[in-house]
């Protein structure tokens, strides 16, 4: 299979498949197959925050907010970071030698998965955790801490798929992968800690796309980044969104990284739950 998508073109299949999932469906079929596409994947049709007949695009749907209330934020505690998004958390760790574990057998680089991104170095000694979205799964990504938002960057990578059968064969994937960074430093009860969100693209999910409000009025180009001026930031705020499923890898650092421990085990995992805490 991976030898097949090494000829497969899969930007030009991303593309394809973004224009299909934008199209506008005839409000006749629009119900019955939104209904047909949930019930394949086993969506929780009962969380959307709107009616199937108000979701005018396969893409309107992917990107879907929830019920209010749908996803509370666990209580705030010193070092508190938060799930980012509904997933499974497959694989966290220690960041050691600016090097981060894909799989078992396969490493990465940080400074290249955060390439464009100020002070990558913050991060050595601290913790990474990968969360991997399905099709199933909300697909909006929120603000894991309390703090500021100081820098956000994208790169312009390729497309391979992000399942187990990739991760687990293809070399530096996330760092080879189309994907956009957010990066904040904590405050607070989050003081001295630094979180970086990195949305990683996959074949047919080309957009990474990060809120506008944490763009100070500026676009985000295809390769680079800038820093901003300490944007505030709370857990559960909207911090940016997939088109179709894909991984967030989440960082942890600053000066205060070695007092923080994840709680999380790996498994399934929603919007708020704690992923760590000092000890």
């Amino acid at each position: 299979m991976v030898n097949l998508l090494r000829i497969y073109p899969k930007k030009l299949a991303s593309v394809l498949a973004g224009r299909i999932a934008f199209m506008s469906l005839p409000k006749i079929i629009r119900v019955s197959l939104l209904r047909l596409f949930a019930r394949h994947y086993g969506v929780n049709l009962d969380e959307a925050e709107k009616p199937l007949e108000d979701y005018k695009s396969l893409q309107e749907f992917f990107t879907r907010r929830l019920k209010p209330g749908a996803r509370p934020q666990d209580e705030i505690v010193p070092g508190a970071i938060n799930c980012p998004v509904d997933g499974r958390l497959v694989t966290l760790g220690r960041i050691s030698d600016g090097t981060l574990i894909q799989a078992k057998g396969l490493s990465y680089s940080l400074k290249e998965l955060l390439k464009f991104t100020p002070g990558p170095e913050r991060f050595e000694g601290g913790h990474f955790l990968t969360l991997y979205l399905s099709p199933k799964d909300y697909h909006r990504i929120h603000v894991p801490l309390e703090g500021v938002v100081q820098a956000v960057a994208r790169v312009e990578g390729e497309l391979w798929p992000v399942n187990d059968a990739s991760v687990t064969r293809v070399p530096r994937l996330y760092e080879r992968n189309r994907r956009a960074t957010w990066l904040a430093q904590g405050r607070g009860l989050d003081e001295g800690l630094l979180v970086a969100c990195v949305l990683v693209g996959a074949t047919h999910v080309g957009g990474c796309v990060i809120d506008e409000r944490w763009l100070g009025g500026r676009d985000l180009t295809r390769n680079g980044g800038f820093e901003v001026s300490d944007l505030q930031c709370a857990q559960g705020d909207d911090l940016g969104l997939f088109q179709f499923g894909s991984t967030v890898v989440l960082l942890v650092g600053g000066l205060r990284a070695n007092s923080w421990q994840p709680i999380a085990a790996e498994g399934l995992m929603k919007v708020g739950q704690r992923l760590g805490e000092f000890r």
